[in-house]
C-alpha cells in the first residue's frame, strides 16, 4: 500500500468512530517517498485536527550515508464523526444550508447513523458504510435512505405547497443533487455481495434504515423550515433543468447536419464524405471563418464559425449548454447525436 491509501483510511476511520484519534508516522528516507502524498495542512479550523503535519527535526545521528531522519506526522482526530466527515466533503464547495443534518437509530442488531448537507453543486456525493467498511457497490443501507430521502422531501414539498399538486414528483436525481452525505450503519451479522464483497445484501437493513430516515428527516424539516424550502427549491430548480435539457436534446436530435445552415454559425462543409479523411476547423466570427474558408483544402477541410467566447460548459448546467447556439451548431455539424442517441460511428469529421 502507498502512503497516501494508508492515510485516506485511517482518516475515514476516525471520521467514522467519533473521538478517536489515530496517528500515522512515515520514516522513512526520503530517496523513497510516497506518491501523491499531500502537503501539510497544517491545523483545521476548529484546532483539532492536524493533517501531514512535519514534526520537528529529531535528535538522530546521521546513519552511515549522512541522512539523518526527519519525520512526518499525520495526526487524525474528528470530535464530530459523520458531521466533520460531511463538512471535510464540502471543504472547497458552498453549503446553500449552514447546519449539517445528523441522526443515529438503533435496532436489534442494528446502528445508523447519517450526516448530509447540500452544496450548490450539481453533482452529489454519498459515501455508504457498513462496519466501517466502505461499501463501494452501496447495498440495502444506500436504497433505504435514498427512498426516505426522496418520499420525505416530496411529502414535505406538497404539504407546504412548495410544488403544486398538479407537478409531478421530484425525482431522487433531483433532490440529491448537490448533496453531500455519509451513510454509516453498523450489523451484527453482515451480509456482502458483489465480486469486491463492497455491497451490503442484508434485505431488512433497507426498511430498518428507510425507518429511522423517515422519522429524523421529517422531524428535521419541519424544525428547520428555512432550510427545508433552500434544499425544496433547489430540487425543483433541478427538475426544471432536467426537463428544459430533455427539450433542448429533442431539439438537437431534431436538427441534421444538413439544416445547420439555418443557425448562426453556418458550417462551410468539405466536399469529401470520407470522415477519416475529414478535418473540422471552429473559428471565431464570420471574419476568421471568411479567411480560413479562403485558406482551406476544400476537399479535406471544414469551417464552423461560432459568435464571440463560447459558454463554460463545464461549470454550466445542462440545460443552458444544450440551449447555447453555438454549442448546437459544434453538436449538430459532428454528427454524433447526444446523451442516449450517441453514435461515434456517425462522427463526421475525425479531425
Amino acid at each position: 500500500y502507498t502512503l497516501e491509501t494508508i492515510r485516506r483510511r485511517l482518516q475515514e476511520q476516525t471520521f467514522l468512530n467519533k473521538g478517536l484519534t489515530m496517528i500515522l508516522r512515515d520514516e522513512r528516507k526520503p530517496e523513497t517517498p510516497a506518491t501523491g502524498v499531500p502537503s501539510s495542512d497544517g491545523v483545521e479550523s476548529d484546532g483539532t485536527v492536524v493533517e501531514a503535519a512535519p514534526t520537528a527535526d529529531t535528535d538522530e545521528e546521521p546513519d552511515a550515508e549522512g541522512y539523518v531522519a526527519k519525520p512526518k506526522e499525520y495526526v487524525f482526530h474528528y470530535p464530530n464523526g459523520l458531521e466533520d466527515f460531511v463538512a471535510h466533503l464540502n471543504k472547497s464547495k458552498d453549503p446553500i444550508h449552514r447546519k449539517i443534518v445528523g441522526y443515529t437509530g438503533e435496532g436489534p442488531g442494528h446502528q445508523v447513523e447519517v450526516a448530509m448537507q447540500w452544496n450548490s453543486g450539481y453533482s452529489e456525493s454519498v459515501y455508504t458504510f457498513a462496519n466501517t467498511i466502505n461499501t463501494h457497490e452501496g447495498g440495502t443501507h444506500e436504497e433505504g435512505f435514498r427512498h426516505a430521502l426522496t418520499a420525505t422531501v416530496n411529502r414535505y414539498a406538497r404539504d407546504k405547497k412548495l410544488i403544486k399538486e398538479k407537478d409531478p414528483a421530484l425525482s431522487g436525481d433531483d433532490i440529491r443533487e448537490g448533496l453531500a452525505a455519509i451513510v454509516s450503519v453498523k450489523i451484527s451479522e453482515p451480509q456482502f455481495e458483489g465480486q469486491t464483497k463492497t455491497k451490503l445484501g442484508n434485505t431488512e437493513v433497507k426498511s430498518f434504515v428507510q425507518r429511522v430516515s423517515n422519522e429524523w428527516l421529517a422531524d428535521w424539516f419541519e424544525r428547520n423550515p428555512n432550510e427545508a424550502k433552500t434544499i425544496v427549491n433547489k430540487a425543483v430548480s433541478s427538475a426544471q433543468a432536467r426537463l428544459a435539457a430533455r427539450r433542448a436534446r429533442e431539439l438537437v436530435r431534431r436538427k441534421s447536419a444538413g439544416d445547420i445552415g439555418g443557425l448562426p454559425g453556418k458550417l462551410s462543409d468539405c466536399r469529401s464524405r470520407d470522415p477519416e479523411s475529414c478535418e473540422l476547423y471552429i473559428v471565431e466570427g464570420d471574419s476568421a471563418g471568411g479567411s480560413a474558408k479562403a485558406g482551406r483544402d476544400s476537399m479535406h477541410q471544414a469551417i464552423l464559425p461560432i459568435r464571440g467566447k463560447i459558454i463554460n460548459v463545464e461549470k454550466a448546467r445542462i440545460d443552458r449548454v444544450l440551449k447555447n447556439t453555438e454549442v448546437q451548431s459544434i453538436i449538430t455539424a459532428m454528427g454524433t447525436g447526444i446523451h442516449d442517441d450517441f453514435d461515434l460511428s456517425k462522427l463526421r469529421y475525425h479531425k
